[in-house]
C-alpha cells in the first residue's frame, strides 16, 4: 500500500480532525465537519488531495509498507 503521508502529518491530522468534529458536533459551523476527513486520511494514510497535486510528506522509504524482498 502506497502513503503519501508522513507520521507526524498523520498524528497533526488525526489531532485537528478530533478538534473540529468535536466542534462542529458541539454546535460549531457545518465546515468544521472536514475533521471527519481528516481522521480518515491520517488513519489511511493515503490523502487523495496531495496525490491530485503530487505533494508527499512520507520520506522515500515510507512510502512503500512492505519492504522489499
Amino acid at each position: 500500500m502506497k502513503i503519501n503521508l508522513a507520521l507526524w502529518d498523520r498524528i497533526l491530522r488525526f489531532i485537528l480532525g478530533v478538534l473540529f468534529t468535536g466542534w462542529a458536533i458541539a454546535g460549531g459551523p457545518w465546515w468544521a465537519y472536514v475533521g471527519v476527513y481528516f481522521i480518515l486520511t491520517s488513519g489511511w494514510g493515503l490523502d487523495p488531495l496531495y496525490s491530485i497535486f503530487r505533494i508527499r510528506t512520507a520520506q522515500l522509504e515510507d512510502r512503500n509498507l512492505i519492504p522489499p524482498e
